[in-house]
């Protein structure tokens, strides 16, 4: 196949002649002769056995081939550049790390903690993107990811991060409404606020709180628990969260524990990373500072429920 690969320099000429539609100013953008580009795009279409390239009275046409390979080419052309100024911004010790996170323990668990693997290890480039679904990693240009559930990750490595623990909250105005007719009722009056993502919430809490309601899974949904969180605070109805993630809102008064029992959850938190990249330094250091932190923020939710 080697045989049919052009040279970087000829495909480098045939990205610009492709943009401009013109050997002319592709050459000067290149710093080379009008001829030279001539030379180097007949000897791709020779090499390949494709016209790239139809000339006309008005210059010069992509083929359908050619417009093709061109956008193909000048994508990779893209990430061959960008490798380069990554590895000469970093002189070669860091690179970037793309992590796939859930939505709310991204943004109220691992950002507000970010700050200090940065200033420790500036040489890396964390990238944050969310995901709720687990994923195969050959299918994304993902790193690593945090995930919620089972110990187990197709084609992945997993460590156990730290676990969960949920209870019910409202808006401080529902705790009158609790004294006057009791948790139970209240829990039966009040829709209960559902995330898309934890189906099963509600009906474990049920379960391990020996706590009666018909229609656990009825109520109105949210994708994220970021929005149940928000929907709460603002009086549709009574949430069930991990309550590491809704301190703030604790604090501030916006949210209130409706109950004093804290369940432990139907799963626990885990970084996965796809096994081909057990060995990159850059993946382990930031592994390592993951292990970390979740080890601070179990011991502290051991300590107060565990």
């Amino acid at each position: 196949m080697l045989n049919y690969l052009p040279s970087l320099s000829a495909l480098r000429a045939f990205e610009a002649a492709a943009r401009h539609l013109s050997f002319t100013k592709a050459a000067s953008e290149l710093g080379v002769t009008q001829s030279a580009i001539s030379r180097q795009m007949r000897s791709m279409e020779d090499l390949l056995g494709l016209r790239l390239f139809e000339r006309t009275g008005h210059g010069l046409i992509l083929t359908e081939a050619g417009a093709v390979y061109a956008e193909k080419i000048r994508t990779k052309l893209q990430d061959i550049e960008t490798a380069t100024l990554e590895l000469l911004a970093y002189r070669g010790q860091g690179g970037e790390l793309t992590i796939a996170c859930l939505p709310t323990l991204g943004a109220r668990w691992l950002v507000p903690r970010l700050n200090k693997f940065t200033t420790a290890h500036p040489e890396i480039l964390i990238h944050i993107v969310t995901k709720i679904e687990p994923f195969e990693f050959g299918d994304i240009d993902i790193d690593a990811a945090f995930h919620f559930g089972e110990h187990s990750w197709a084609n992945a490595l997993t460590d156990t991060l730290m676990p969960e623990y949920i209870v019910p909250l409202g808006h401080p105005d529902l705790l009158q409404e609790k004294n006057k007719m009791g948790l139970q009722q209240l829990l039966l009056h009040y829709p209960l606020l559902q995330a898309t993502s934890r189906p099963t919430l509600w009906a474990h809490w049920f379960n391990e709180s020996d706590v009666q309601h018909p229609s656990p899974h009825v109520g109105p949904r949210f994708e994220h628990f970021h929005m149940v969180i928000r929907a709460a605070a603002s009086k549709m109805g009574i949430a069930l969260l991990p309550r590491f993630l809704v301190e703030e809102e604790i604090s501030a008064g916006n949210l209130v524990a409706l109950d004093d029992r804290v369940v432990q959850s139907n799963g626990d938190y885990y970084f996965a990373y796809p096994q081909a990249k057990r060995a990159n330094p850059n993946l382990q250091t930031f592994r390592t500072w993951v292990m970390r932190e979740a080890l601070t923020t179990k011991k502290q939710l051991n300590k107060l429920y565990g």
